[in-house]
Formats: structure tokens, sequence, C-alpha cells
């Protein structure tokens, strides 16, 4: 499972706690049709994909639906249609509420494609145009199974360890977990407690890599500190967790080295050249989608929540907490413009820095990475419309 991603297929009950057995997750069969397409005025042509994208354009998501994804599902315009048993939402690809004159097809991950990485679905399926592959998986899976970033959904990674503040007022910092003997609940191979360890900040004695996405252990052992999302547990533990219902404390990973791409929109590197006069249409339209969430991110909200009740698998994820998660990405910099204004980019030198410092993590846990693999080929700049930014008050 992607490193930034890896979440359990768990549901999140007020006082108790039930973890959902794996092939619980998902049932359906029947496809559902919602909204209307009929009154969607044709884009300009300078934003129509007929001709030079794929009819359909897929799109194959690491996880269930989440407000991470809102860019991606903020393109999916009305008169979608919901296949219920692959997990899988296929409506008009709009941009500013215009039909691109194509589809746009977001296909769950997780469950649905059997716990894989996005980069061995989209080698095993051609199909996909598009996936969402976080930098450290690009990087462990470039010998086989090399991918492309050509557009950002997001600045930094949400992901981040958090503790109860009652418990332990002293920490402020990861560095101040540490310096105790607290235990760190992460998943299993999580590459980010590697690089905690390789830093100095904490001690390998203190991982504990049973992470089950459940919140029973945190409740019952205030002392431990436990990975989480920036973008949801804060909320969700405070407000949905009625046995913990107060808040916690966290830093983000990225504030430690942590400087990963969270799940970038990528190509499989040898169908670059041949999708060049697709994405020269297509990224700045879902830079356009990136910055129109931030601002409004209802549309999209609404798809999510749609989703995660049709899909009916065992992810809970209210709509209250995608409101807070995309307010959240806005207000801690998750999602914003670059140093030249623009959204979607990446900073290469920032990659090329991520390439040093992973490169020997992912090889000692028995990742193959090539040698001569450099940060241009795990990502480019070559399509972003430099014009196009999120609006700053």
């Amino acid at each position: 499972m992607p490193a930034f991603s890896r979440r359990a297929c768990t549901a999140y009950v007020s006082s108790l706690f039930v973890l959902v057995s794996l092939s619980a997750c998902g049932a359906g069969s029947e496809t559902t049709t919602a909204g209307s397409a009929e009154k969607l005025t044709a884009a300009p042509s300078a934003e129509r994909l007929s001709g030079v994208c794929p009819k359909t354009v897929v799109v194959q998501i690491d996880w269930e639906p989440e407000a991470e994804h809102g860019p991606v599902y903020n393109l999916v315009g009305p008169g979608y249609t919901v296949d219920t048993d692959k997990k899988r939402v296929t409506g008009p690809l709009v941009v500013d509420g215009a039909d691109t004159g194509v589809k746009i097809q977001v296909r769950a991950g997780g469950g649905a494609i059997g716990f894989q990485s996005v980069p061995s679905q989209m080698y095993v399926d051609k199909s996909i145009t598009l996936g969402t592959v976080t930098t450290d998986d690009a990087i462990a899976a470039a010998a086989k199974q090399p991918v492309t970033a050509v557009a950002s959904l997001m600045r930094k990674s949400p992901q981040m360890l958090m503790w109860d503040p009652k418990t332990h007022p002293d920490w402020k910092t990861i560095a101040d977990i540490g310096k105790s003997d607290a235990k760190i609940i992460t998943s299993e191979g999580a590459t980010y407690a590697e690089l905690l360890v390789d830093k100095g900040l904490i001690k390998k004695n203190q991982v504990d890599s049973s992470y089950d996405g459940s919140p029973s252990r945190f409740v019952s052992d205030p002392k431990i500190a436990m990975q989480g999302f920036a973008t949801a547990e804060p909320y969700i533990y405070q407000h949905e967790v009625k046995a913990w219902g107060k808040p916690v404390r966290y830093q983000l990973l990225s504030d430690v080295g942590y400087s990963v791409y969270p799940e970038p929109l990528s190509v499989r590197s040898g169908e670059l050249t041949k999708l060049t006069p697709c994405l020269k249409k297509l990224v700045p339209i879902i830079q356009k989608s990136t910055a129109g969430f931030a601002a409004k991110p209802d549309h999209a909200l609404d798809v999510i929540n749609d989703l995660v009740t049709q899909y009916n698998t065992s992810w809970v994820y209210s709509k209250d907490t995608g409101t807070y998660a995309a307010g959240q990405m806005v207000k801690l910099g998750l999602l914003g413009n670059g140093a030249d204004g623009s959204v979607g980019g990446f900073d290469m030198a920032r990659v090329k820095d991520t390439l040093t410092t992973f490169r020997p993590l992912l090889t000692d846990s028995g990742a193959k990475v090539p040698a001569d693999l450099t940060a241009d080929r795990l990502a480019t700049n070559e399509f972003i419309d430099t014009s196009i930014g999120m609006k700053t008050s």
C-alpha cells in the first residue's frame, strides 16, 4: 500500500470501535445516475479536450473518496454515473462548469484495487491515464513501474504525529516525543518513520508498526503518539469519537523533513511523450480545478459524500469531516501557490532533495532504486501554466 494513503479499512463507531473485516468492504453491483448534464455549456476551444485526450480520462486514486482528492472530484460534472461494484464514478470532465468534450472516470483505491499500489495498478491496467503517486512511492517503483508526476494536488503532506496534550503538556514537537520512551504507533513499513529515526528525531525502539486505523488504541492509552492526517483526525477525535471528545495536538511530518509531494497526478513515464498534446490542455484545467476547490469546495464535497454513501464500504467519512479537511488544506498551506504564484507545480530542487534523502532509506528497506534515477524523471513542470494560481487575501 502507498506510504501516503496507508489507512485501514476501519469503521469509526461513536463509543464502540468495530474493526470491519476486509471481506466486508463493498458489496453493491448496481450502476446509478445522479444529476443532469443536459444544460452544460461547451468549454472554449482552448479547453476542449476531445481529439487530443482519451475519450475517457481515467484517474486512479490511491484510497477511498476524501477531500484530499477534492481537485480531482471537482472535475466530475453533473449527470455522472456510479459503479458501486467497481467503485468508480464517470461523468463529463468540466472546467468552470463547462463541458470539455471528454469524460472523466475516477476510480477508488484501497480495497477496490486489492490494496495494491497505484503504480502497480497503472502497469496492470493501461486504460488508466493518471494515478496519484506520492514521491517516495514513485522512487520505490521507478525500477519496474516508473511514473512521472505532471500536476501536484497538494504542496505538503497532511500526515502528522498526534498526541494527547493533557497527558503530555510538555510535548510541542515530534522531537519532544523522541526525548521520551513513549510508543509511536505507525503503519507497517512507513517510510516517514525510518526518516524520523534516521534524522535522530525519534528512537527506533519507539516505533510500533501496528496501526490499524481504529481510535481504540489511542483512547485506551493516551500515553502513546500516533500517526494521522491533520485534515481528518483532529476533527474526528474531537467531534465524532465520543469516547474521546476533546482536542489532540500534532505536528506535520512536512515540518520535520518529510518533503514528498503527496499524491501528485502522474503518468506512466514511457507514455509522457504520447500524452503531451493532451497534458498541455489537461494540466491547466487540473490547476483551475485545484484553485476552484480551494475557493469553493462544495461541489467536490457533494460528489465525495455521494460516493461514500453509494460505495457503502467500511470507509466512514462524514461530510463535516470533508468540510473540515478542505478548510485545513488551505489553512495549513497544504494546498497553495508555489514560489511563482501558481498552483500545481513542483519545486524541482525539493524533488531532487527528496530523491537524495529517500534513496538510501528505500534501498535499505529492499526497494531497487535505479542508480540513474533523476528528479526530472519523477516530476515535470512542462505542462504547468504559471498564470493559474489560488486567490490569496
